[in-house]
């Protein structure tokens, strides 16, 4: 997988700020779980930031993608703020239907 996929997820629908920091969240843990075993992490987080930097102006997502990678890059031994998101009704299929 590419990071070009990971971008491309990351770039929907986010009505808040929250939704936009888990999104941020899944896309960074996604990317980090595509790595593969031997890849250089700061060469990759380079590159992926590089990928990503002209479209986090546009995407809050992004944004915190990119945050995500740089606090990662300048403070390699600090643990990050990562967390799944909370349980909650979302809509269900109707609103997976209109987010299509």
């Amino acid at each position: 997988m590419s990071i070009d996929l990971t971008l491309q997820q990351l770039q929907s629908k986010t009505e808040s700020p929250e939704r936009a920091k888990e999104y941020g969240q899944l896309g960074y843990m996604q990317w980090l779980g595509w790595l593969p075993a031997d890849a250089c992490y700061r060469t990759a987080a380079i590159r992926a930031y590089a990928t990503a930097k002209p479209i986090m102006r546009t995407d809050p997502a992004v944004a915190v993608f990119c945050q995500l990678l740089i606090e990662s890059l300048e403070n390699p031994l600090a643990p990050l703020d990562l967390a799944l998101p909370k349980p909650r009704r979302r809509g269900g299929a109707r609103e997976r239907r209109l987010s299509l």
